[in-house]
């Protein structure tokens, strides 16, 4: 058995990103089911959309969502992820992503895509997703705290519920067993927190 504080199932940009700002003060794990640079997140060729122009507003990003979505959008997650994107990207950024910048000033050169009335998207030229996995791949590769377990699979979460068949009305994750695919070993590995970024 291996002990982390935290374990995340899952090396796109969404377990990537959560490493990152776990890791300070927590022992990481990544499970990756290939190699680290093998999720969807690298082959994403849009960008991030962010009302960051001085001619855009939170409100009309909220707007186009909306209308983009057809009635299906969810109101507070609408509002929290497009109010948040300004800061999502400000990170990214600081995590060294080299967006695309303006020919001829060094703002971010913003495209319009999708259902967005207006230049919103800041992008890698046309390989954001790429651009951003190998830069945060870099930063996880480098951690002290992080360990990564490529070609892995997981099999199961450990719950209480499937350790102790008593009738607690709590049910607990308690970590992961994950096949090791060259060995077909399979690992158990015991958490504080399990996050499925899959």
């Amino acid at each position: 058995m291996i002990n982390f504080d935290v374990v995340i199932l899952g090396s796109g940009l969404a377990g990537l990103s959560t490493a990152i700002k776990l890791a300070s003060d927590k022992k990481i794990a990544i499970i990756s089911k290939g190699s680290l640079d093998e999720s969807s997140s690298q082959w994403a060729q849009g960008g991030i959309a962010s009302s960051t122009a001085k001619f855009d507003s939170y409100e009309s990003h909220i707007k186009d969502t909306n209308i983009a979505g057809a009635g299906l959008c969810d109101e507070k997650v609408t509002d929290f992820v497009t109010k948040e994107s300004t800061s999502a990207l400000e990170w990214l950024i600081k995590m060294g992503v080299n967006f695309t910048k303006q020919s001829n000033n060094s703002n971010l050169h913003l495209t319009k895509e999708g259902g967005h009335t207006k230049r919103r998207i800041a992008h890698v030229a046309d390989a954001t997703g790429s651009a951003i996995q190998t830069t945060l791949i870099e930063k996880i590769k480098n951690h002290p705290n992080i360990s990564i377990f490529e070609n892995y699979i997981a099999v199961d979460l450990i719950t209480t519920k499937k350790l102790d068949n008593s009738a607690s009305k709590d049910n607990t994750c308690l970590g992961i067993y994950v096949l090791e695919n060259e060995t077909g070993r399979v690992i158990t590995i015991q958490s504080n927190i399990t996050v499925l970024a899959t």
